[in-house]
């Protein structure tokens, strides 16, 4: 995890406030919708372009590992969030939706570097982030048919017709990157893919930025959301950190493998799911709202996972 990585919170915070502050100037307020989905594009393509995809095969020789946390991150955390919402945010349709957005797409970035803090095994986390990112592309559109269906009505072209435009099309255009420049990987690797690794945090911070600058006035009379949201979140965390261990528990998982099960179903991808909440639901900012406070709430938290898994580490070890 590089500068930028480590102080993400601080810089989502910042582009929130810098946002709200544009956002009281008309000229801004009128015009900065327009910025959100190609910093939101720029971001997600340099996201899919630091993950290689030849290495896919890698998670299949661990076949048990990627069962657990394929089943726990595709199966079981969507049936979890939509639970949670149902208890917790029933009254509030559209942070409904977004909870579950949030919540049933697995991180590809930086929950690497909490793995790494935790003494977890960083090959076997890194070898099912391919794995992670092909699902939850396909079945982001599924879980939003299936359980935002069952909160408000919900057009499948609608979340197709997104689902492509901010998902496929960067995805594809990254992947492209990669073939051409297959004959040339000191380039790509050494120059091209840390470029835009660095760079991930700055288009998503512009992105929120303009859309808290388009919608400033909307949501700073709904900035109660956060004690809305923070019980389910929370909940969220303590619920799939007990799932992964007794998991890994019951499967026999050494420590280092029971971390990186832990840091893969705990962490989330809020830029992939900001991306499609903005182009899907552009009149309910309530959805993408709740997909920016998440991470400002699962950052420091993923700092705790990581020392209380340390601790375990040392009483295994006595």
């Amino acid at each position: 995890m590089n500068v930028l990585e480590k102080f993400q919170t601080i810089i989502i915070l910042t582009a929130v406030g810098v946002g709200l502050l544009l956002g009281q100037f008309t000229f801004f307020e009128q015009n900065a919708e327009f910025f959100i989905i190609p910093f939101l594009l720029l971001m997600l393509y340099g996201l899919f372009l630091t993950i290689p995809l030849k290495h896919l095969k890698d998670a299949f020789k661990n076949i048990r590992f990627l069962s657990a946390s394929t089943i726990i991150n595709f199966v079981w955390t969507p049936l979890l969030a939509w639970g949670l919402g149902a208890v917790f945010l029933a009254d509030h349709p559209a942070l409904w939706i977004g909870f579950i957005m949030l919540m049933v797409t697995p991180c590809t970035d930086w929950y690497l570097f909490f793995t790494s803090i935790a003494k977890g095994n960083l090959s076997l986390s890194t070898s099912v982030l391919p794995i992670n990112l092909i699902l939850q592309v396909l079945l982001l559109p599924v879980y939003l048919f299936i359980f935002a269906g069952t909160i408000e009505s919900v057009s499948l072209s609608t979340i197709i017709e997104s689902v492509v435009l901010v998902l496929i099309i960067p995805f594809a255009f990254a992947h492209l990157t990669r073939y051409l420049l297959r004959n040339r990987e000191t380039f790509l690797n050494d120059k091209l893919v840390p470029s835009f690794s660095s760079a991930q945090i700055i288009f998503l911070a512009l992105a929120i930025t303009a859309m808290f600058a388009s919608q400033g006035s909307y949501l700073v009379n709904n900035l109660e959301v956060i004690y809305i949201l923070i019980i389910p979140i929370l909940l969220y965390f303590v619920i799939n950190f007990v799932v992964a261990q007794t998991v890994g528990k019951a499967m026999k998982f050494s420590y280092e493998d029971t971390v990186s099960l832990n840091l893969t179903v705990i962490a989330r991808n809020s830029p992939v799911a900001l991306a499609i909440a903005v182009t899907a639901f552009p009149d309910q900012p309530l959805i993408a709202l709740a997909l920016v406070i998440g991470p400002l709430i699962e950052l420091p938290i993923l700092a705790i996972v990581s020392q209380i898994l340390l601790s375990l580490r040392g009483k295994r070890r006595k």
